[in-house]
Protein backbone atom coordinates (compact mmCIF):
# COMPACT_ATOMS: atom_id res chain seq x y z
CA UNK A 1 0.00 0.00 0.00
CA UNK A 2 1.40 3.41 -0.96
CA UNK A 3 2.56 5.57 1.92
CA UNK A 4 2.14 9.33 1.98
CA UNK A 5 4.72 10.64 4.44
CA UNK A 6 3.52 13.52 6.59
CA UNK A 7 6.62 15.50 7.46
CA UNK A 8 7.42 18.99 8.64
CA UNK A 9 8.94 21.72 6.49
CA UNK A 10 11.36 20.50 3.85
CA UNK A 11 14.86 21.09 5.27
CA UNK A 12 16.10 22.32 1.87
CA UNK A 13 13.07 24.53 1.05
CA UNK A 14 11.34 25.45 4.32
CA UNK A 15 9.30 28.21 2.64
CA UNK A 16 7.65 25.72 0.29
CA UNK A 17 4.66 23.61 1.28
CA UNK A 18 2.52 23.33 4.38
CA UNK A 19 2.45 20.03 6.30
CA UNK A 20 -0.69 21.00 8.25
CA UNK A 21 -2.95 19.73 5.47
CA UNK A 22 -2.79 17.63 2.31
CA UNK A 23 -4.38 18.04 -1.09
CA UNK A 24 -6.11 15.18 -2.84
CA UNK A 25 -7.25 17.00 -6.03
CA UNK A 26 -6.52 20.12 -8.07
CA UNK A 27 -8.89 21.36 -10.77
CA UNK A 28 -7.20 24.11 -12.79
CA UNK A 29 -8.98 26.24 -15.40
CA UNK A 30 -6.49 28.33 -17.37
CA UNK A 31 -6.54 30.77 -20.26
CA UNK A 32 -3.18 31.52 -21.87
CA UNK A 33 -2.34 33.97 -24.66
CA UNK A 34 1.21 33.41 -25.97
CA UNK A 35 1.64 36.83 -27.60
CA UNK A 36 1.35 38.96 -24.48
CA UNK A 37 2.32 35.98 -22.26
CA UNK A 38 -0.88 36.44 -20.30
CA UNK A 39 -2.22 33.76 -17.96
CA UNK A 40 -5.56 33.87 -16.13
CA UNK A 41 -6.45 30.98 -13.87
CA UNK A 42 -8.96 29.58 -11.42
CA UNK A 43 -8.10 26.71 -9.10
CA UNK A 44 -10.41 24.49 -7.10
CA UNK A 45 -8.33 22.63 -4.53
CA UNK A 46 -9.84 19.78 -2.49
CA UNK A 47 -7.84 19.17 0.67
CA UNK A 48 -7.95 17.52 4.09
CA UNK A 49 -6.85 19.14 7.33
CA UNK A 50 -4.30 17.45 9.55
CA UNK A 51 -4.57 16.65 13.23
CA UNK A 52 -4.97 20.24 14.40
CA UNK A 53 -7.60 22.88 13.59
CA UNK A 54 -6.62 24.99 10.58
CA UNK A 55 -7.09 28.61 11.54
CA UNK A 56 -4.80 29.53 8.66
CA UNK A 57 -2.71 27.76 6.05
CA UNK A 58 -0.50 28.61 3.09
CA UNK A 59 -0.27 27.88 -0.60
CA UNK A 60 2.72 28.73 -2.76
CA UNK A 61 2.04 31.10 -5.65
CA UNK A 62 4.30 33.54 -7.50
CA UNK A 63 3.67 37.23 -8.01
CA UNK A 64 0.24 37.29 -9.69
CA UNK A 65 -2.72 39.55 -9.10
CA UNK A 66 -5.19 37.69 -6.89
CA UNK A 67 -8.86 38.00 -7.83
CA UNK A 68 -10.49 36.22 -4.92
CA UNK A 69 -9.89 33.44 -2.41
CA UNK A 70 -12.66 31.34 -0.90
CA UNK A 71 -12.69 28.43 1.52
CA UNK A 72 -15.76 26.19 1.39
CA UNK A 73 -17.54 28.85 -0.64
CA UNK A 74 -16.96 31.67 1.84
CA UNK A 75 -14.69 34.64 1.30
CA UNK A 76 -11.39 34.16 3.13
CA UNK A 77 -8.86 36.68 4.37
CA UNK A 78 -5.48 36.35 2.69
CA UNK A 79 -2.06 37.91 2.33
CA UNK A 80 0.24 37.33 -0.63
CA UNK A 81 3.92 38.12 -0.26
CA UNK A 82 7.19 36.45 -1.19
CA UNK A 83 5.59 33.58 -3.06
CA UNK A 84 3.34 32.66 -0.14
CA UNK A 85 -0.43 32.94 -0.24
CA UNK A 86 -1.50 32.84 3.42
CA UNK A 87 -5.20 32.05 3.79
CA UNK A 88 -7.36 32.53 6.86
CA UNK A 89 -10.79 30.86 6.50
CA UNK A 90 -13.90 32.56 7.88
CA UNK A 91 -13.93 29.78 10.48
CA UNK A 92 -11.16 27.30 11.30
CA UNK A 93 -11.24 23.95 9.50
CA UNK A 94 -11.80 21.08 11.94
CA UNK A 95 -9.04 18.46 12.37
CA UNK A 96 -9.34 15.77 9.72
CA UNK A 97 -12.08 17.64 7.84
CA UNK A 98 -12.24 17.96 4.08
CA UNK A 99 -12.30 21.50 2.73
CA UNK A 100 -12.20 23.28 -0.63
CA UNK A 101 -10.13 26.30 -1.60
CA UNK A 102 -10.88 28.46 -4.64
CA UNK A 103 -8.25 30.87 -5.95
CA UNK A 104 -8.46 33.18 -8.97
CA UNK A 105 -5.29 34.80 -10.30
CA UNK A 106 -3.91 36.52 -13.40
CA UNK A 107 -0.70 38.03 -14.71
CA UNK A 108 2.40 37.41 -16.78
CA UNK A 109 3.93 34.08 -15.71
CA UNK A 110 7.69 33.83 -15.43
CA UNK A 111 10.17 31.41 -13.86
CA UNK A 112 10.77 31.59 -10.11
CA UNK A 113 14.31 32.27 -8.98
CA UNK A 114 16.40 29.41 -7.62
CA UNK A 115 20.05 28.44 -7.12
CA UNK A 116 19.80 26.75 -10.55
CA UNK A 117 18.32 29.70 -12.41
CA UNK A 118 14.70 30.25 -13.36
CA UNK A 119 12.31 27.33 -12.79
CA UNK A 120 8.73 26.65 -13.82
CA UNK A 121 6.83 28.55 -16.48
CA UNK A 122 9.08 29.60 -19.33
CA UNK A 123 7.93 31.75 -22.23
CA UNK A 124 9.36 30.50 -25.52
CA UNK A 125 9.71 32.34 -28.81
CA UNK A 126 6.40 30.83 -29.86
CA UNK A 127 4.66 29.15 -26.95
CA UNK A 128 5.57 28.11 -23.42
CA UNK A 129 6.70 25.15 -21.36
CA UNK A 130 6.75 24.21 -17.71
CA UNK A 131 9.74 22.43 -16.13
CA UNK A 132 9.38 22.83 -12.38
CA UNK A 133 11.88 20.58 -10.60
CA UNK A 134 12.26 21.22 -7.74
CA UNK A 135 10.33 24.41 -6.76
CA UNK A 136 8.94 25.91 -9.98
CA UNK A 137 5.29 24.84 -9.71
CA UNK A 138 4.16 28.08 -7.98
CA UNK A 139 5.30 29.98 -11.08
CA UNK A 140 1.92 29.20 -12.66
CA UNK A 141 -0.60 27.78 -10.15
CA UNK A 142 -1.28 27.83 -6.39
CA UNK A 143 -0.16 24.62 -4.74
CA UNK A 144 1.04 22.93 -1.60
CA UNK A 145 4.53 22.70 -3.06
CA UNK A 146 6.11 19.71 -1.33
CA UNK A 147 6.96 16.46 -3.13
CA UNK A 148 5.20 14.21 -0.61
CA UNK A 149 1.85 15.98 -1.04
CA UNK A 150 0.55 14.11 -4.08
CA UNK A 151 -2.84 14.72 -5.68
CA UNK A 152 -4.87 14.03 -8.80
CA UNK A 153 -5.23 16.81 -11.39
CA UNK A 154 -7.67 18.00 -13.99
CA UNK A 155 -6.26 20.79 -16.15
CA UNK A 156 -8.32 22.79 -18.64
CA UNK A 157 -6.31 25.18 -20.84
CA UNK A 158 -7.68 27.54 -23.46
CA UNK A 159 -5.23 28.91 -26.06
CA UNK A 160 -5.38 30.27 -29.61
CA UNK A 161 -6.23 27.38 -31.93
CA UNK A 162 -2.89 27.52 -33.75
CA UNK A 163 -1.24 26.05 -30.65
CA UNK A 164 -1.23 22.51 -29.31
CA UNK A 165 -1.33 21.91 -25.57
CA UNK A 166 0.39 18.87 -24.09
CA UNK A 167 0.07 17.93 -20.42
CA UNK A 168 0.76 14.77 -18.46
CA UNK A 169 -2.24 12.48 -18.32
CA UNK A 170 -5.13 11.57 -20.59
CA UNK A 171 -6.64 14.07 -22.99
CA UNK A 172 -10.36 14.07 -22.18
CA UNK A 173 -11.66 16.68 -24.63
CA UNK A 174 -10.47 19.21 -27.17
CA UNK A 175 -13.09 21.81 -28.04
CA UNK A 176 -12.68 24.61 -30.59
CA UNK A 177 -14.79 27.75 -30.45
CA UNK A 178 -14.10 30.63 -32.83
CA UNK A 179 -10.34 31.24 -32.67
CA UNK A 180 -9.55 29.37 -29.44
CA UNK A 181 -9.33 25.73 -28.40
CA UNK A 182 -9.81 24.31 -24.91
CA UNK A 183 -7.83 21.21 -23.96
CA UNK A 184 -8.84 19.20 -20.89
CA UNK A 185 -6.39 16.68 -19.38
CA UNK A 186 -6.92 14.29 -16.48
CA UNK A 187 -4.06 12.89 -14.39
CA UNK A 188 -5.73 10.46 -12.00
CA UNK A 189 -2.53 9.10 -10.44
CA UNK A 190 -1.17 10.87 -7.33
CA UNK A 191 1.19 13.58 -8.60
CA UNK A 192 3.70 15.86 -6.88
CA UNK A 193 3.24 19.55 -7.66
CA UNK A 194 6.65 19.89 -9.37
CA UNK A 195 5.77 17.01 -11.71
CA UNK A 196 2.82 18.72 -13.37
CA UNK A 197 4.26 19.28 -16.84
CA UNK A 198 2.91 21.43 -19.65
CA UNK A 199 3.93 22.45 -23.16
CA UNK A 200 2.20 24.92 -25.48
CA UNK A 201 3.47 25.20 -29.04
CA UNK A 202 3.08 24.31 -32.70
CA UNK A 203 3.74 20.58 -32.71
CA UNK A 204 3.22 17.59 -34.93
CA UNK A 205 2.02 14.50 -33.05
CA UNK A 206 3.37 11.04 -33.82
CA UNK A 207 2.71 7.60 -32.39
CA UNK A 208 5.76 5.74 -31.13
CA UNK A 209 5.24 2.11 -31.98
CA UNK A 210 2.00 0.15 -31.73
CA UNK A 211 0.92 -0.27 -28.10
CA UNK A 212 -1.32 -3.22 -28.96
CA UNK A 213 -3.81 -4.72 -26.50
CA UNK A 214 -2.84 -3.79 -22.96
CA UNK A 215 0.17 -1.78 -24.13
CA UNK A 216 1.21 1.75 -23.26
CA UNK A 217 0.26 4.56 -25.63
CA UNK A 218 3.39 6.61 -26.39
CA UNK A 219 3.24 9.84 -28.35
CA UNK A 220 5.78 12.41 -29.45
CA UNK A 221 5.03 16.09 -29.98
CA UNK A 222 7.66 17.70 -32.19
CA UNK A 223 8.19 20.73 -34.43
CA UNK A 224 7.62 19.50 -37.98
CA UNK A 225 11.16 20.25 -39.17
CA UNK A 226 12.65 18.02 -36.44
CA UNK A 227 10.51 14.98 -37.23
CA UNK A 228 13.13 13.13 -39.35
CA UNK A 229 15.74 13.32 -36.58
CA UNK A 230 13.19 12.50 -33.86
CA UNK A 231 12.02 9.41 -35.76
CA UNK A 232 15.49 7.92 -35.39
CA UNK A 233 16.47 9.29 -31.98
CA UNK A 234 13.33 7.99 -30.24
CA UNK A 235 12.81 4.88 -32.38
CA UNK A 236 13.90 2.52 -29.59
CA UNK A 237 11.78 4.07 -26.84
CA UNK A 238 9.09 1.35 -27.23
CA UNK A 239 11.81 -1.26 -26.58
CA UNK A 240 12.91 0.70 -23.51
CA UNK A 241 9.32 0.63 -22.28
CA UNK A 242 9.23 -3.16 -22.73
CA UNK A 243 12.52 -3.62 -20.89
CA UNK A 244 11.65 -1.35 -17.99
CA UNK A 245 8.27 -3.00 -17.53
CA UNK A 246 10.06 -6.35 -17.39
CA UNK A 247 12.65 -5.10 -14.88
CA UNK A 248 10.64 -2.62 -12.80
CA UNK A 249 7.02 -3.69 -13.19
CA UNK A 250 4.05 -2.32 -15.17
CA UNK A 251 4.23 1.25 -16.41
CA UNK A 252 2.51 3.19 -13.62
CA UNK A 253 0.39 5.64 -15.67
CA UNK A 254 -2.11 5.57 -18.52
CA UNK A 255 0.07 7.09 -21.25
CA UNK A 256 3.53 8.51 -21.90
CA UNK A 257 4.32 11.58 -23.98
CA UNK A 258 7.56 13.26 -24.99
CA UNK A 259 7.75 16.85 -26.17
CA UNK A 260 10.66 18.35 -28.10
CA UNK A 261 10.66 22.13 -28.01
CA UNK A 262 12.03 24.22 -30.85
CA UNK A 263 14.57 25.73 -28.46
CA UNK A 264 17.55 24.32 -26.61
CA UNK A 265 17.28 23.07 -23.04
CA UNK A 266 20.24 22.47 -20.75
CA UNK A 267 18.89 19.07 -19.79
CA UNK A 268 15.66 17.15 -20.43
CA UNK A 269 13.13 17.34 -17.60
CA UNK A 270 10.69 14.70 -16.39
CA UNK A 271 7.06 15.33 -15.50
CA UNK A 272 4.33 12.85 -14.61
CA UNK A 273 3.53 10.87 -17.75
CA UNK A 274 5.53 13.39 -19.79
CA UNK A 275 9.14 14.31 -20.55
CA UNK A 276 10.42 17.54 -22.09
CA UNK A 277 13.44 17.64 -24.40
CA UNK A 278 15.16 20.49 -26.22
CA UNK A 279 15.91 20.70 -29.94
CA UNK A 280 19.55 20.06 -28.98
CA UNK A 281 18.60 16.56 -27.80
CA UNK A 282 17.68 15.36 -31.30
CA UNK A 283 20.51 14.90 -33.79
CA UNK A 284 19.34 11.97 -35.92
CA UNK A 285 22.19 9.85 -34.55
CA UNK A 286 20.75 8.75 -31.18
CA UNK A 287 23.28 10.99 -29.49
CA UNK A 288 20.99 11.49 -26.48
CA UNK A 289 19.50 8.00 -26.24
CA UNK A 290 20.72 7.50 -22.69
CA UNK A 291 18.69 10.58 -21.74
CA UNK A 292 15.60 9.09 -23.40
CA UNK A 293 16.05 6.07 -21.12
CA UNK A 294 16.79 8.25 -18.09
CA UNK A 295 13.59 10.31 -18.40
CA UNK A 296 11.44 7.25 -19.07
CA UNK A 297 12.83 5.52 -15.97
CA UNK A 298 11.77 8.48 -13.85
CA UNK A 299 8.15 7.50 -14.44
CA UNK A 300 8.79 4.64 -12.01
CA UNK A 301 11.51 6.22 -9.88
CA UNK A 302 10.63 9.76 -8.82
CA UNK A 303 7.16 10.07 -10.29
CA UNK A 304 5.20 6.99 -9.18
CA UNK A 305 7.52 6.33 -6.25
CA UNK A 306 8.29 9.84 -5.01
CA UNK A 307 10.55 11.23 -2.32
CA UNK A 308 9.25 12.46 1.02
CA UNK A 309 11.56 15.47 0.86
CA UNK A 310 14.48 16.67 -1.23
CA UNK A 311 17.18 15.11 0.95
CA UNK A 312 16.35 11.80 -0.72
CA UNK A 313 16.72 12.91 -4.33
CA UNK A 314 19.27 10.17 -5.05
CA UNK A 315 16.31 7.76 -5.00
CA UNK A 316 15.13 9.56 -8.14
CA UNK A 317 18.37 10.30 -9.94
CA UNK A 318 20.51 7.33 -8.95
CA UNK A 319 17.81 4.90 -10.05
CA UNK A 320 17.30 6.71 -13.38
CA UNK A 321 21.06 6.73 -13.93
CA UNK A 322 21.25 2.99 -13.32
CA UNK A 323 18.35 2.49 -15.74
CA UNK A 324 20.56 4.09 -18.42
CA UNK A 325 23.16 1.40 -17.75
CA UNK A 326 20.55 -1.38 -17.80
CA UNK A 327 19.26 -0.19 -21.16
CA UNK A 328 22.79 -0.08 -22.56
CA UNK A 329 23.45 -3.58 -21.25
CA UNK A 330 20.30 -5.05 -22.82
CA UNK A 331 20.45 -3.15 -26.12
CA UNK A 332 23.93 -4.26 -27.13
CA UNK A 333 25.97 -1.40 -25.67
CA UNK A 334 28.50 -1.48 -22.83
CA UNK A 335 27.39 -3.54 -19.83
CA UNK A 336 26.59 -2.12 -16.41
CA UNK A 337 29.97 -3.25 -15.05
CA UNK A 338 31.82 -1.34 -17.76
CA UNK A 339 29.68 1.77 -17.24
CA UNK A 340 30.07 1.49 -13.47
CA UNK A 341 33.83 1.40 -13.90
CA UNK A 342 33.71 4.60 -15.97
CA UNK A 343 31.47 6.26 -13.36
CA UNK A 344 33.82 5.12 -10.59
CA UNK A 345 36.80 6.71 -12.35
CA UNK A 346 34.81 9.93 -12.80
CA UNK A 347 33.74 10.13 -9.15
CA UNK A 348 37.30 9.29 -8.06
CA UNK A 349 38.49 12.45 -9.83
CA UNK A 350 36.01 14.67 -7.94
CA UNK A 351 35.89 15.99 -4.36
CA UNK A 352 34.90 13.35 -1.78
CA UNK A 353 32.51 15.40 0.33
CA UNK A 354 29.07 14.42 -1.00
CA UNK A 355 26.80 12.23 1.14
CA UNK A 356 24.01 10.60 -0.88
CA UNK A 357 21.66 10.35 2.10
CA UNK A 358 21.74 14.14 2.60
CA UNK A 359 23.69 15.92 -0.15
CA UNK A 360 22.61 19.44 0.85
CA UNK A 361 20.61 21.82 -1.28
CA UNK A 362 23.60 23.06 -3.27
CA UNK A 363 24.51 19.53 -4.37
CA UNK A 364 21.05 18.18 -5.21
CA UNK A 365 21.86 18.09 -8.91
CA UNK A 366 25.60 17.52 -8.66
CA UNK A 367 26.99 15.03 -11.19
CA UNK A 368 28.42 13.06 -8.29
CA UNK A 369 24.92 12.39 -6.92
CA UNK A 370 23.82 10.83 -10.22
CA UNK A 371 26.98 8.78 -10.71
CA UNK A 372 27.37 7.69 -7.10
CA UNK A 373 23.65 6.89 -7.02
CA UNK A 374 24.06 4.60 -10.01
CA UNK A 375 27.11 3.02 -8.41
CA UNK A 376 25.12 2.39 -5.23
CA UNK A 377 22.50 0.46 -7.18
CA UNK A 378 25.27 -1.48 -8.89
CA UNK A 379 26.81 -2.32 -5.51
CA UNK A 380 23.44 -3.57 -4.31
CA UNK A 381 23.05 -5.68 -7.43
CA UNK A 382 26.46 -7.21 -6.82
CA UNK A 383 25.61 -7.89 -3.17
CA UNK A 384 22.17 -9.38 -3.83
CA UNK A 385 22.71 -11.14 -7.14
CA UNK A 386 20.63 -10.50 -10.21
CA UNK A 387 17.55 -12.53 -9.25
CA UNK A 388 17.11 -10.95 -5.82
CA UNK A 389 18.09 -7.48 -7.06
CA UNK A 390 15.45 -7.31 -9.77
CA UNK A 391 12.83 -8.86 -7.50
CA UNK A 392 13.74 -6.15 -5.01
CA UNK A 393 13.27 -3.39 -7.62
CA UNK A 394 9.89 -4.74 -8.76
CA UNK A 395 8.77 -5.09 -5.16
CA UNK A 396 9.87 -1.53 -4.38
CA UNK A 397 7.85 -0.08 -7.24
CA UNK A 398 4.77 -2.20 -6.49
CA UNK A 399 4.77 -1.56 -2.75
CA UNK A 400 5.19 2.22 -2.98
CA UNK A 401 3.26 2.98 -6.17
CA UNK A 402 1.68 6.41 -5.80
CA UNK A 403 3.39 7.03 -2.47
CA UNK A 404 6.47 8.73 -1.08
CA UNK A 405 9.60 7.22 0.41
CA UNK A 406 12.87 7.91 2.22
CA UNK A 407 16.36 6.46 2.11
CA UNK A 408 15.60 4.55 5.33
CA UNK A 409 12.49 3.06 3.68
CA UNK A 410 14.62 1.81 0.80
CA UNK A 411 17.33 0.35 3.04
CA UNK A 412 14.73 -1.60 5.01
CA UNK A 413 13.12 -2.83 1.80
CA UNK A 414 16.40 -3.98 0.22
CA UNK A 415 17.35 -5.83 3.41
CA UNK A 416 14.37 -8.14 2.99
CA UNK A 417 15.91 -9.55 -0.20
CA UNK A 418 19.40 -10.10 1.19
CA UNK A 419 20.86 -13.31 2.62
CA UNK A 420 23.39 -11.23 4.56
CA UNK A 421 23.08 -7.74 6.14
CA UNK A 422 23.47 -4.80 3.75
CA UNK A 423 24.58 -2.34 6.44
CA UNK A 424 28.12 -2.16 5.06
CA UNK A 425 26.85 -1.34 1.55
CA UNK A 426 24.56 1.47 2.73
CA UNK A 427 27.06 2.85 5.23
CA UNK A 428 29.81 3.01 2.60
CA UNK A 429 27.86 4.18 -0.44
CA UNK A 430 24.90 6.13 0.96
CA UNK A 431 25.94 7.48 4.35
CA UNK A 432 29.68 7.83 3.82
CA UNK A 433 31.60 10.29 1.69
CA UNK A 434 34.70 8.26 0.78
CA UNK A 435 34.57 6.34 -2.48
CA UNK A 436 34.42 2.57 -1.85
CA UNK A 437 36.15 0.15 -4.24
CA UNK A 438 34.34 -0.68 -7.46
CA UNK A 439 32.01 -3.67 -6.88
CA UNK A 440 32.24 -6.65 -9.20
CA UNK A 441 29.24 -7.93 -11.11
CA UNK A 442 29.14 -11.63 -11.86
CA UNK A 443 26.43 -11.64 -14.54
CA UNK A 444 24.52 -9.56 -17.06
CA UNK A 445 20.80 -9.23 -17.58
CA UNK A 446 19.67 -12.39 -19.40
CA UNK A 447 19.32 -11.61 -23.07
CA UNK A 448 15.91 -11.67 -24.70
CA UNK A 449 15.27 -11.65 -28.44
CA UNK A 450 15.69 -8.12 -29.72
CA UNK A 451 13.09 -6.46 -31.90
CA UNK A 452 13.92 -4.39 -34.94
CA UNK A 453 13.79 -0.64 -34.23
CA UNK A 454 10.30 0.76 -34.42
CA UNK A 455 9.93 3.85 -36.57
CA UNK A 456 7.80 6.75 -35.42
CA UNK A 457 4.84 7.34 -37.69
CA UNK A 458 1.94 9.74 -37.92
CA UNK A 459 -0.55 9.33 -35.11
Amino acid sequence: MAVQHSVGPDPYFPANGDARYRVHRYELTLDYRPGPNRLAGAARINAIAGRSPLAEFQLNLADFKIGRVRVDGRQAHYTHRGGRLRVRPAKPVRPGAAFTVEVHWAGNPKPVNSPWGGLGWEELEDGALVASQPIGAPSWYPCNDRPADKASYQISITTPSAYAVVAGGRLLTRTTKASTTTWVYEQAAPTSSYLVGLAIGKYETVLLGDPGPGGVAQHGHIPAHLLPQFSRDFARQPQMMELFQELFGPYPFDEYAVVVTDEELDVPVEAQGLSLFGANHVDGARGSERLVAHELAHQWFGNSVSIADWRHIWLNEGFAKYAEWLWSERSGGPGAQQLAAAAHRLVASMPKDLRLADPGRKSMFDDRLYERGGLTLHALRCALGDDAFFRMLRGWVALHRGGSVTTATFAAHAARYASEPLDDVFNAWVHGTRLPPLPRQESRIPERPTHPPTNAGPA
